[in-house]
């Protein structure tokens, strides 16, 4: 279908158009144009809603709805059903501060959050028929990310009068990483039985490439075409002058870090340099961190909205309240989920033991640094003294303090909201303001940034560079495929692929 097609598509009388779209064909566009032109045709005190998955992409739909803000929601589904269960809590069982609660047990509370409000708005029409009327409009974004709770969260919205416009694209299916067979099987007879009871259109033309280099984006697309038959994207053929294929053989000697031969990494230390926008993209947070370390942290690493070693510290403040050992493991857990060089070993160990003892031998240099950290948090084991304990250790690493000279901090953003936590009554509701003003804060990544692909999903960038394109990272899965075929399109000038000569992943003929 041409783009106009499908912008006509949107604007008709059906009430649930679905619309699959390749990356860079036009979906945003074509989301945020419609909310413009309709929100204001509303009756009565109705708001358009937009849903998304991440608050990268609440960021973006912001962004392109200036001027209709008033009538135009954003926000994520997560967020939606938050409120929900928020105004409901009793009725569903739920405690009455979800913000925090729901991230406990790894966010396992936001699995349970959806189950629990899906299950309540059937049994309960008014309740729908309550949000309908403030929202009778809903756009959801990148809907393939939907859990089935959360796709029938937005179902029973459409069963209670709600005009629902889909994007999607099975394609771009990264979360919920750990689905089995069965699960996945699930997710596309979902989204096969959504095209056939709505209107269905299609997007593609690649627009993201128009201003950068089209013939890139020509090789996306094809390359796209390749993963869907279940073929690998060869590299051994022409391609475009903006894709550069580079040997890189990690030759660090754990497995948890990352280096090149000089040979290797000349050319891409080059590459680095001369792009003034870059975004260098790692499967997982470990490798991440191990390309924050092999740049010298020259470039700051992408923290994004989600603070998971945040959630945890804030579930240990609230769990161990006045058990100085339990959060000074809290504290341990953090340091080491935000940076490097703060181990069990080098730091972790003797601060525990100088809580336990009481700090009371005389000590100097590192253990002296050791002893006041514990201090904080012996007299006064709340999160008051973490807080405290926490801003010691911050001050210590930036004078460089002896036995701090190796501690580095890379998620910099959440260890100052760590800190932050100290300025609350309690540090739950600490976590719950902290989020509320990132939420507002709609945040973009710097023009140079390390990130993980699951947080880069919904962004761009002139100059992508995929680190450490093997077996491991990228297998011949389908998460593994949907997971490589998010990192490629991000690019819309140039894209740099490193792809070790043993084990390279088999969804690349080299």
């Amino acid at each position: 279908m041409s783009d106009e097609d499908v912008a006509e598509l949107l604007r008709s009388h059906h009430q649930l158009v679905v619309v699959e779209a390749p990356a860079g064909c036009g979906k945003t566009f074509q989301g945020a144009t419609y909310a413009r032109d309709t929100a204001g045709r509303i009756p009565g005190g109705g708001r358009l809603l937009i849903l998304t998955h991440t608050h990268a992409a609440c960021g973006v739909f912001s962004e392109r709805t200036k001027g209709a803000s008033t009538r135009v929601e954003i926000r994520t589904i997560d967020a939606l059903i938050g409120q929900i269960a928020t105004v409901y809590h009793k009725s569903l069982g739920l405690p009455r501060e979800i913000s925090s609660w729901a991230w406990h047990n790894n966010g396992r509370g936001f699995e349970i959050m959806a189950s629990k409000v899906a299950v309540f708005l059937k049994s309960q029409p008014m309740v729908v028929r309550a949000v309908v009327q403030r929202y009778p409009v809903v756009i959801c974004d990148e809907h393939q990310d939907s859990s089935g709770d959360q796709h029938a969260v937005v179902m029973a919205l459409y069963r209670g009068g709600a005009v629902i416009r889909i994007f999607g694209d099975p394609l771009q299916r990264i979360y919920g990483a750990k689905k089995s067979g069965k699960a996945l099987r699930a997710d596309r007879e979902r989204w096969a039985a959504l095209k056939d009871e709505g209107a269905y259109g299609q997007l593609a033309y690649p627009h993201r490439w128009e201003g950068g280099c089209p013939a890139l984006g020509r090789w996306v697309l094809s390359a796209r075409k390749c993963l869907e038959m279940g073929e690998p994207i060869d590299l051994t053929t022409e391609r475009p002058p903006s894709l550069h294929v580079l040997e890189g053989n990690n030759i660090a000697p754990n497995s948890r870090g990352y280096r090149l031969s000089r040979e290797q990494r000349r050319p891409l230390d080059r590459l680095i340099r001369n792009a003034d926008q870059v975004m260098l993209l790692a499967s997982q947070n470990d490798l991440v961190a191990a390309m924050s370390g092999f740049l010298g942290r020259s470039i700051p690493v992408w923290e994004g909205h989600t603070r998971e070693a945040l959630a945890g510290l804030v579930t240990v403040l609230r769990d161990k309240e006045g058990c100085a050992e339990e959060l000074t493991k809290g504290v341990v857990a953090f340091v080491q989920s935000c940076g490097v060089g703060f181990s069990n070993s080098s730091h972790g160990d003797r601060l525990l033991q100088e809580v336990r003892e009481g700090s009371t031998r005389k000590a100097t240099e590192k253990v002296a640094n050791i002893q006041a950290i514990a201090r904080l948090i012996r007299d006064d084991p709340s999160h008051v003294g973490v807080s405290g304990a926490l801003r010691l250790i911050s001050q210590l690493i930036q004078a460089k303090a002896v036995g701090f000279e190796d501690v580095k901090i890379d998620h910099r953003t959440e260890f100052k909201d760590a800190i932050r936590l100290g300025e609350f009554a309690n540090a739950e509701d600490g976590f719950v303001e902290i989020a509320r003003r990132r939420t507002y804060a709609r945040l973009a990544p710097p023009r140079r940034v390390i990130s993980t692909i699951h947080k880069a999903k919904g962004l761009e960038c002139d100059n992508v560079i995929l680190i450490a394109c093997d077996a491991v990272q990228f297998p011949r899965t389908d998460y593994g495929i949907c997971k490589l075929y998010v990192a490629l399109s991000r690019a819309k000038k140039s894209l740099v692929l490193v792809i070790p000569e043993t084990n390279p992943s088999p969804l690349f003929r080299v």
